[in-house]
């Protein structure tokens, strides 16, 4: 039995169900990972949404598969083994020396912050999450980004407060995230 098979997840928690079993198929499975790389380019994204649909996303709406593409190419990227406990704002933060101080953070959630729909906060967070990826050892946490994705079209707002939130907050002395 897989390891994903063996977690109890509820029946409305996609997100985990996606980013647990992405993670597990991207270790093992390289094709795999190849397809889902190309998920977040809008030129080859249709060689991710077999994957996509298997995993019960709608293709034909934006608002499903966007969020799905992007979360799943930024997975396959990095090569994680499991899912991380660190939020957006703060693993773009940890990006830089002088962290929420930073000019070029600052720039870069301004950026996030000023994205009016989905498909422009995709395509900002691609560099976004490459950044991350490449400056910071913490894996991020894949599953609450998805979820605030999937909120985005209803909820901009909120999900924008909960990054700038992450990005700006100084933590608690001894705070793992």
């Amino acid at each position: 039995m897989s390891q994903t098979a063996e977690k109890k997840y509820s029946v409305y928690d996609r997100a985990a169900r996606f980013v647990d079993d992405v993670i597990e198929k991207c270790s093992c499975d390289k094709g795999f990972a190849a397809h889902l790389r190309r998920a977040d380019n809008p030129a080859t994204e249709y060689q991710s949404w077999e994957i996509l649909a298997y995993y019960g996303v709608d293709i034909e709406k934006e608002y499903q598969r966007l969020p799905f593409a992007s979360i799943g190419a930024a997975i396959a990227r990095a090569k994680v083994s499991k899912n991380g406990k660190v939020k957006l704002g703060k693993a773009l933060a940890r990006c830089y020396e002088d962290g929420s101080e930073s000019s070029p953070a600052r720039a870069r959630i301004r950026r996030l912050l000023a994205c009016e729909e989905l498909s422009e906060v995709c395509r900002v967070l691609r560099s976004v999450l490459s950044l991350v990826n490449s400056k910071t050892d913490q894996p991020l946490d894949y599953i609450t980004l998805l979820r605030q994705l999937l909120r985005f079209n209803w909820d901009r707002k909120r999900v924008q407060v909960q990054w700038a939130q992450e990005f700006y907050s100084r933590g608690v002395a001894g705070e793992g995230t």
